[in-house]
């Protein structure tokens, strides 16, 4: 146990002494998570800025639709003449703009509402609420001039008991999570990344001590090869569960991305995977012959299948053929887990990600046992 502990303390003080190494395991992370926040960080107010263009004068009618909108929530209503109107919807300080073109309130009280104009460069995700507003109470309107067949006293009288409705209409509004949730999901895929390239840094040390004939003089002691290879792999979940617990505070503590799932869950999630991720990593070392070749294999092997997985764009704008083959991998199985907790689900319910992320872990390390006991060459770990 003595000599366990001995080459657990040994390995983690040759990884970090070195600054570089510190900004590699805790530093990267955290910038993948920055990036997110660049991406997805937009928060958006939900305040529709219109602009409205008055060329019917002053037109009781015409005011009143103004002060209407003018009390509407989420917009924000400025006047403005035409030069104005175009120019700042063309350079993105208003949303949408209206314009009430002379005869307006005159169509109105005639029961057809014309000579009205809503314009905007972002299409109807912004329009459509302005449209349905407006719609409703014009056609309010509309319909009085309607039921009052030109007699301008019955309008009048009818369309001031309109205005003075005692009914009130009491509204509130519900934040929209769904983009702290991508940026969850995202911020949570980069350090998928992160992890698996970390992971194999530390089973590199193994090949490194090889070659520099370390490993040979650690074993001509009574310690085991055995007891060698596992103080690796305690090492490295030592290290990914210090790079988990920095990512998560620092997002949640510090850049304030509630991700929606406690640490209780989060991390042994992370950790199941770390571990799964370590059996890949000595995987890896088992079949190169040397560090260059654990570089090349590593980027041949981690990079691809996060893309494939949905690290480090939404699943969703996949293609049916890669949600299918994303299936085969480790990550696709997490993030599935995380997107369930957010959901709702508890960790004690997701037995079969948590399943699937074991047995990866369990072939990942049968093949590389085998690897390793087959391998005669003598630069290799045997």
């Amino acid at each position: 146990m003595s000599e366990l502990m001995w080459l657990i303390r040994k390995t983690l003080k040759d990884t970090f002494r070195k600054k570089s190494s510190w900004f590699g395991y805790f530093g990267l992370p955290i910038a993948g998570i920055l990036i997110t926040m660049f991406l997805y960080g937009y928060n958006n107010t939900g305040i529709i800025r219109v602009g409205i263009l008055n060329q019917d004068g002053n037109q009781a009618i015409t005011q009143n639709v103004i002060r209407f909108m003018e009390g509407l929530n989420q917009v924000k209503v400025t006047i403005l003449d035409e030069q104005t109107l175009h120019a700042d919807i063309a350079s993105g300080k208003l949303d949408s703009g209206i314009i009430f073109e002379q005869g307006f309130a005159s169509s109105v009280r005639d029961g057809d509402p014309e000579h009205l104009s809503i314009i905007s460069v972002k299409g109807t995700q912004v329009t459509a609420y302005i449209k349905a507003m407006l719609q409703n109470y014009i056609g309010n309107i509309a319909a009085i001039g309607k039921e009052s067949h030109g007699d301008d006293a019955m309008f009048v009288r009818l369309y001031e008991a309109y205005s003075q409705q005692d009914f009130m209409l009491k509204a509130e509004t519900i934040q929209d999570t769904s983009n702290m949730k991508m940026m969850t999901y995202q911020s949570i895929g980069f350090l998928i990344a992160f992890m698996m390239f970390s992971a194999v840094n530390m089973s590199e040390i193994i090949l490194k001590e090889k070659e520099n004939r370390t490993f040979l003089r650690l074993l001509s002691s009574p310690m085991s090869a055995r007891t060698y290879v596992l103080s690796n792999v305690v090492a490295n979940l030592i290290m990914m569960l210090l790079q988990i617990v920095v990512a998560l505070v620092v997002m949640k503590n510090v850049l304030h991305i509630d991700s929606g799932v406690t640490y209780s869950e989060l991390i042994p999630a992370l950790l199941l995977f770390g571990l799964a991720t370590i059996c890949l990593s000595l995987l890896i070392v088992a079949f190169a012959k040397s560090t260059t070749g654990v570089d090349a294999m590593q980027n041949l092997i981690i990079t691809p299948s996060c893309l494939l997985a949905g690290c480090f764009f939404p699943m969703e704008i996949m293609p049916d053929t890669v949600r299918k083959i994303s299936s085969f991998l480790p990550q696709h199985w997490l993030l599935d887990m995380i997107n369930k907790l957010q959901e709702g689900q508890t960790l004690g319910s997701l037995y079969v990600n948590m399943a699937i992320l074991l047995a990866f872990a369990v072939v990942f390390a049968l093949i590389a046992i085998f690897r390793f006991g087959r391998n005669n060459d003598v630069r290799q770990f045997v």
